[in-house]
């Protein structure tokens, strides 16, 4: 059967890839759970919940259930497709809070900006007939009352407030925090990541991720990098429904 919902993620490579599974506590290339490095020991569980149970990733385009007329296997298709027609390149990663809770971001250059924009934008358009329609309760859970009239029009029209101009790169480290907890969280990080930021992030593929069934963590399925070459994950099945 096919999951309950797929997403395209940006599923950072290395040295990002361990630090922030560590972080989190879970790889979502297999599922499994991972022991917290003595480094960040006293890391509180609770504080990770919530990006834990998506698995380290960049959104591109959010999770979505599938548009009637669609499957598994065409996705899979327009996926090696899309990512084929893409170009590899770097960005600079900081840590800092967004929204209230802590993520790595672009550094700013504008180069690398452009290129990021230009990736999940063409995530977003060229893949929408994938997408079926939110249900009202979608919306609601997106608290369209609070978001700016910009976010409320992406979010009627493609069904997620934070793209195209509204759009903030982001690798999400935490759940919300105070800023109490925020400041705490900065220093551990950034103590416990030494000087990882001073590598550039290499961006040279894009991911499926899926939710098997409502409430489930979700898993990888499929790395499709930009050379042709593929990598998957536990949940490649669900691609091939």
């Amino acid at each position: 059967m096919p999951a309950h919902r797929y997403a395209i993620y940006l599923a950072p490579n290395e040295p990002f890839r361990t630090f922030g599974q560590r972080w989190l506590g879970r790889d979502a290339d297999t599922g499994a759970s991972l022991p917290l490095p003595r480094e960040m020991a006293a890391r509180p569980a609770e504080w990770v919940e919530a990006p834990a149970h998506y698995g380290l990733h960049a959104t591109l385009k959010p999770p979505f259930r599938l548009a009637e007329g669609t499957g598994p296997a065409m996705l899979d298709d327009a996926m090696r497709e899309f990512a084929r027609t893409r170009r590899a390149f770097d960005v600079l990663l900081t840590l800092r809070t967004l929204r209230g809770f802590l993520a790595w971001c672009l550094t700013g250059e504008p180069e690398a900006v452009r290129s990021m924009h230009e990736l999940a934008d063409a995530s977003v358009r060229e893949l929408d007939r994938f997408r079926a329609p939110p249900t009202p309760d979608e919306i609601a859970r997106r608290r369209p009352q609070q978001l700016s009239p910009l976010e409320r029009q992406m979010l009627r029209d493609w069904g997620y407030p934070y793209l195209f101009d509204a759009f903030t790169f982001h690798i999400t480290l935490t759940g919300m925090l105070d800023p109490e907890r925020q400041a705490v969280a900065l220093a551990w990080l950034s103590s416990a990541a030494g000087t990882l930021l001073d590598t550039p992030l290499r961006v040279d593929s894009v991911s499926v991720f899926v939710q098997p069934e409502p409430g489930a963590e979700f898993l990888a399925a499929r790395h499709y990098g930009f050379d042709g070459r593929f990598r998957d994950g536990a949940a490649a099945a669900y691609l091939s429904a």
